[in-house]
């Protein structure tokens, strides 16, 4: 037997994961900017909020033969959203975006065990070498400071969102050939935002006065929040959580550039940090084949 590699076709559903990865790492800067003028859980409630009526508009008329299996799927999904993108944006009252969408992405090793222990299947080769690449890169991204994280408030917020935020794409790819792709959407999204509403007393956080910054950040986000759940449904219907999470290793990578173009740091090894993520994605494409091949004896 002998083995080689072969790449594998990249898919539609793949193309639009990788362009609402860059959608999704040019809001930790406008998070980080919101956070100066509002709580973090009233941000969080209203951002999924104004999401999940968005997606009431566009997907009114499949809700009418809502079943609880759409409820209970997306109310899981949404408790996962609810806690990741609450307390990365509590971090991020703290840290500035790069910093925090580095943290984050330490949920790209965590996601193919997931993916192992919840499917019973064992990812491909490819994919952990994939996976290792990219977090390498992400390591570069971040710096010397990586290594040497202050661990203050912000940063154990953000670490602890890492593990919902695997939940999230572990569950969406659990449910996603299930239930209905609106239903499940709208269910998602309006759960997130109650449940960051209803946080708020819990944490003592008042609603903040009113103010054009979170407002526009809120209503901005919230679309962008639509499509990219919206995308995520769809496409992890076909392609595995493992490599989706490689694709959405991408994301810092975007989230520094646009914190660099807003004066943050990315030095030259941040650079190659972003090349590491990029061949991570493209080596998680390739798959190892084996064939049969013919032995000689002498």
């Amino acid at each position: 037997m002998s083995a080689g590699l072969r790449w594998m076709r990249f898919r539609p559903q793949e193309a639009a994961l990788v362009a609402i990865t860059a959608v999704w790492g040019s809001t930790f800067l406008l998070v980080h900017w919101a956070m100066e003028h509002s709580g973090p859980w009233f941000f969080v409630g209203i951002r999924f909020l104004v999401a999940g009526l968005i997606s009431v508009l566009i997907f009114w008329r499949t809700l009418r033969g809502i079943r609880w299996r759409d409820v209970g799927a997306g109310v899981a999904i949404g408790v996962m959203i609810h806690l990741g993108y609450g307390l990365q944006t509590l971090g991020l009252q703290t840290i500035d975006s790069s910093t925090s969408a580095f943290i984050t992405a330490m949920y790209v090793p965590l996601v193919p065990l997931a993916q192992w222990a919840v499917f019973r299947r064992r990812p491909p080769a490819m994919a952990f070498v994939g996976a290792g690449l990219a977090f390498g890169g992400l390591m570069l991204i971040a710096g010397p400071d990586a290594f040497a994280l202050s661990l203050g408030p912000g940063e154990i917020a953000t670490m602890i969102s890492t593990l919902p935020i695997a939940g999230e794409i572990i569950l969406i790819s659990l449910f996603a050939s299930k239930v209905d792709l609106g239903r499940i959407t709208v269910v998602q999204l309006l759960a997130a935002g109650v449940l960051g509403i209803l946080t708020m007393p819990v944490t003592g956080e008042a609603v903040p006065a009113f103010s054009w910054v979170w407002v526009g950040a809120a209503v901005g986000l919230g679309a962008a929040s639509c499509l990219i759940q919206l995308t995520m449904n769809w496409a992890q219907k076909s392609v595995s959580p493992t490599r989706a999470t490689i694709i959405y290793a991408g994301e810092p990578v975007w989230a520094a550039v646009v914190g660099r173009i807003a004066g943050e740091r990315l030095p030259m090894t941040a650079l190659i940090g972003g090349a590491l993520v990029v061949l991570g994605i493209l080596a998680s494409e390739l798959r190892i084949v084996r064939r049969k091949g013919s032995a000689t004896s002498t």
